[in-house]
């Protein structure tokens, strides 16, 4: 691990390549960065805590369509096909 006068080296030779005007502005664009992907990592978690898993009650028609829409779940409609079935022909 580096000790403190390396780190000192360090920050003395991005000041000198950087130039002490420019670092404010990167600091500043890298801590936007930072929000932005702590933002988007939080709605992804979001996002996916909704869709994580089987809804309770879905599929198993006890919840009408109103109080499946109020409820935030999607009705689907279709038919259900077993998978040793073949293909049904039209």
């Amino acid at each position: 691990m580096f000790g403190l006068s390396e780190l000192a080296l360090i920050l003395i030779v991005i000041v000198v390549l950087l130039g002490a005007k420019k670092l404010p502005e990167l600091a500043r664009s890298a801590g936007k960065a930072a929000r932005i992907l702590k933002s988007e990592t939080k709605a992804l978690k979001k996002e996916g805590d909704g869709d994580g898993g089987p809804t309770p009650g879905a599929g198993t028609g006890s919840a009408s369509g109103s109080e499946a829409a109020a409820s935030g779940r999607r009705v689907v409609t279709g038919t259900i096909v077993e998978r040793n079935d073949p293909p049904a022909r039209s």
